[in-house]
């Protein structure tokens, strides 16, 4: 039974890439290496890694702040990174990052 549920979750989470493209998210990902680094491994510890991150959850992420609904630590900072993405780029971020070794 736990096979089976392997192969759904990866299969889901291959859909997910599908969703958005690598090649894009990494050019697009220039102003974020900043503070997430080279290849998604943070720069400092106040700041999460991206690598390897499920795509999904990483659209979820971007489109929260996006509409101000994550709030504390580093949320106003990603509000005004986020707010001239577009959903089509958040996807091809989200694929690029899940895309990466952790």
């Amino acid at each position: 039974m736990d096979k089976w549920i392997a192969v759904v979750l990866m299969t889901a989470s291959l859909s997910a890439l599908a969703d958005g493209n690598i090649k894009a998210g990494e050019a697009k990902s220039a102003a974020c290496t900043a503070c997430h680094g080279q290849q998604g491994k943070a720069s400092a510890p106040l700041y999460p890694d991206l690598a390897g991150q499920n795509a999904p959850y990483l659209n979820h992420a971007l489109q929260a702040y996006k509409k101000g609904e994550r709030s504390g630590g580093q949320a106003e900072v990603m509000k005004a990174f986020v707010a001239g993405l577009s959903d089509e780029d958040m996807a091809d971020l989200s694929a690029y990052y899940a895309s990466l070794t952790p």
